[in-house]
């Protein structure tokens, strides 16, 4: 799939996600205000948190898209690292809080006042949740987007905290008064989780940390595939984005002239775009006697 419809995607992922997420707030913060369960609130909390990542998540990925300019030579991907750091900081604002609440129910427990209802939200958040999931899925899949790719954890995360939801009000209606505040301490564990799974990527992207091992490994066995090259040296991968950046010293024959050393380094690009596509490729020649260890 092609740059432009990769990108159109995108978009379409970060609204949807939005909208979904819109849906969510307004019910579960009824359900909530109706029921008085902690483990509704954390649910609640989860989605206010989906759908402030989520407006963050359409502004970064409509950012990223622009293409790179005078004052941004590698263009703008790193946008959705950013707004990977700021899902995972309100992540923890939010599962510190939560933590707060879920304590102060084991001390006090509440009964609920409309299971039934908490119930009949959580199974709609399932429903919206998964048809998202899915689409959020092939999107990642199709643009390598790491900020759908968080914000696609979150609603992930959503479809199990309320599983958790609707196991609890059951529990609560069985007289376990309990289950609410410990299946908010479990939210708030899982919450905590996936702030680390969304900064950890983020942050190696603003670092600009190598590309796998079995990746530079493929781009080895690649270059060395191409005629005439003797060798090479120096390979530097990073991600911005969707896009990756490559270069790398190749060595060929000393006594070649700069046009067969420049088609030699043309024929290595051509190999390395039709198995990475989106990356930007730079090729240094050298002599083999330049090598350097």
């Amino acid at each position: 799939m092609d740059r432009e419809n990769t990108g159109h995607l995108m978009r379409y992922a970060t609204w949807a996600a939005v909208s979904v997420a819109l849906v969510l707030v307004m019910t579960k913060a009824i359900a909530w205000w109706m029921s008085g369960s902690v483990a509704m609130l954390g649910s609640l909390s989860d989605s206010f948190l989906d759908m402030a990542s989520s407006v963050v998540t359409l502004f970064a990925v409509k950012a990223a898209l622009i293409p790179a300019d005078d004052d941004h030579r590698f263009g703008h991907g790193k946008a959705e690292a950013l707004a990977g750091l700021f899902q995972a900081a309100v992540m923890v604002v939010l599962s510190v809080l939560l933590a707060v609440e879920a304590v102060e129910h084991f001390l006090t427990p509440q009964a609920y006042q409309a299971p039934d209802y908490v119930i009949g939200v959580s199974l709609l958040a399932v429903v919206l949740s998964f048809g998202l999931v899915m689409f959020q899925s092939y999107v990642v899949k199709k643009s390598g987007s790491i900020a759908i790719a968080g914000d696609q954890l979150h609603y992930t995360g959503d479809l199990l905290l309320n599983i958790g939801v609707i196991a609890s009000a059951i529990a609560a209606g069985y007289g376990y008064i309990y289950a609410d505040a410990v299946f908010a301490a479990l939210i708030t564990v899982y919450i905590l989780h996936g702030a680390w799974d969304v900064a950890i990527p983020a942050i190696d992207m603003l670092m600009d940390k190598e590309m796998g091992t079995e990746d530079e490994e493929r781009i080895i066995a690649i270059v060395a595939a191409v005629p005439d090259v003797q060798g090479m040296h120096h390979l530097k991968t990073r991600a911005s984005g969707r896009d990756l950046f490559i270069q790398m010293h190749i060595e060929v024959d000393g006594n070649i002239t700069v046009r067969e050393g420049h088609s030699i380094a043309e024929q290595v690009e051509l190999a390395l775009s039709s198995q990475y596509p989106q990356a930007e490729i730079l090729i240094h020649i050298d002599p083999p006697s330049s090598a350097e260890n």
